[in-house]
């Protein structure tokens, strides 16, 4: 058998009465839910469980919720005694990852990206920043409509490197309008607009990264049980001074989820799993490699069918 990856999933895949099941059947995810609680001095449970969705969906309260969420199933794995050979998360998601491989408590993760949140919502005031996913063009031609956009004074930079086919554009609200128009011409099957409150994954965001870096300092990082593959390298990381650079940088760097993959293909991993919210990981990584087997965690249902299939050494999705 091959080597096992865990993989995070970044915002977006947030939703009101996320982990709902779990909470109510298990005492440790529980315990995660108020220890998110007594971490940030305010109900984080109260806005997973009743959101309103609006508020949910607000950078400030969508990560941390998101760490909670995955860390919540995590402990599934736990206490199960299921380990990972490698840790990644999509960007937020690093932090859980982080949290996975012991290098962050989870309480420091939970206030970090809450911090790291509002942040970022307060570097580009609302409505001047977009981004949108442009699918069935490659890096090198998305690279071209960047630099077009560029030289007309506007920003549209590759933010997610997701998948074959499908990258995200991240920058001024003109600057993704221009973009969206240039990626048609060049061929892109979608340019589809993305539901966000900021540019992330661009320079705009540099002025957040560097306000971001005291609060980093500050918390306690230690090295990782696990190893880690870091967003902005798509390689191993592993001294806590270097991870320090690697979340501030990444808040303006691309993600690089496809090589990120690759990498751990490289590094002989050849199942995947998503914890936490939702399934978009599993559909990513197939579209990498359809020969990967892939499993995604939200609750101990599908924990369970997991557990069994990597029992029994049998594919599932």
């Amino acid at each position: 058998m091959g080597k096992i990856a865990f993989l995070f999933p970044g915002q977006g895949s947030q939703k009101v009465g996320m982990g709902a099941t779990l909470f109510a059947e298990d005492s440790l995810a529980k315990e995660v839910l108020e220890r998110a609680d007594k971490a940030l001095g305010f109900p984080l449970s109260e806005i997973i469980e009743h959101g309103p969705e609006e508020k949910l969906k607000q950078t400030a309260y969508a990560q941390p919720a998101l760490v909670t969420i995955s860390t919540a199933v995590l402990q599934l794995f736990r206490d199960a005694g299921i380990q990972a050979d490698f840790v990644a998360g999509h960007s937020l998601g690093e932090y859980s990852a982080l949290v996975a491989c012991k290098s962050l408590t989870f309480e420091d993760a939970v206030t970090l990206v809450h911090q790291r949140g509002t942040l970022m919502e307060e570097a580009v005031p609302q409505g001047q920043g977009a981004m949108a996913a442009v699918l069935g063009l490659n890096k090198e031609e998305l690279e071209e409509v960047a630099s077009e956009i560029a030289a007309d004074g506007e920003v549209a930079e590759l933010a997610n490197l997701n998948c074959p086919g499908q990258i995200v554009l991240s920058g001024t609200a003109k600057g993704i309008e221009q973009a969206a128009v240039l990626a048609k011409q060049k061929g892109a099957k979608r340019v589809l607009p993305l539901a966000v409150s900021g540019p992330f994954h661009s320079s705009l965001m540099k002025p957040a990264a560097d306000q971001f870096k005291q609060a980093l300092e500050q918390a306690p990082f230690a090295n990782p049980t696990v190893p880690l593959i870091a967003n902005v390298t798509a390689e191993v990381t592993d001294a806590p001074e270097v991870i320090r650079e690697q979340l501030a940088e990444q808040i303006y760097s691309p993600v690089r989820f496809e090589e990120s993959v690759r990498r751990m293909i490289e590094l002989g991993v050849d199942t995947f799993i998503e914890i936490g919210a939702g399934n978009v990981l599993c559909g990513l990584v197939r579209k990498i490699d359809r020969n990967l087997r892939t499993f995604a965690v939200s609750d101990r249902e599908s924990f369970e069918k997991m557990a069994a299939a990597l029992k029994g050494d049998k594919h599932s999705c």
